[in-house]
């Protein structure tokens, strides 16, 4: 079975969100949109779209969505099967979230590493 096939998206946690994402707009050049963050478009080798796109967020730190884990960030997996690969982790003894979301995004599901990282596993929507 296939596991990871690439990474949706980095989203991480700031004291002060709109000033982090400011410099790194003015700094790093990252399109910065009003929900706070871009979708850089996946290209091949000669600068062509091939489908599909990384998420790059900043959020608020009192905000909670990485909970149960403790880090500032989280990184969203891109996964070519969410309830097998979930499947395969309990059963390897793995830290598995009961909960899981299903939408128009796609499927998604959460582990914690052994760091107590939560980390997010994205099934893209068919076709994507």
């Amino acid at each position: 079975m296939q596991r990871v096939t690439g990474i949706g998206g980095i989203f991480f946690h700031a004291r002060d969100p709109a000033a982090l994402r400011a410099w790194y707009q003015r700094h790093l050049g990252i399109d910065v949109q009003a929900w706070g963050g871009t979708a850089f478009a996946w290209t091949d080798a000669a600068g062509q779209p091939s489908g599909g796109s990384t998420i790059w967020s900043i959020g608020a730190a009192d905000a909670s969505p990485f909970a149960p884990g403790q880090a500032s960030f989280m990184v969203n997996y891109r996964v070519a099967d969410l309830d097998a690969l979930l499947a395969a982790l309990r059963d390897e003894g793995c830290q598995v979230l009961d909960k899981t979301d299903d939408s128009s995004y796609g499927k998604f599901g959460w582990v914690i590493d052994p760091e107590g990282n939560k980390v997010e596993l994205w099934q893209p929507p068919a076709g994507q």
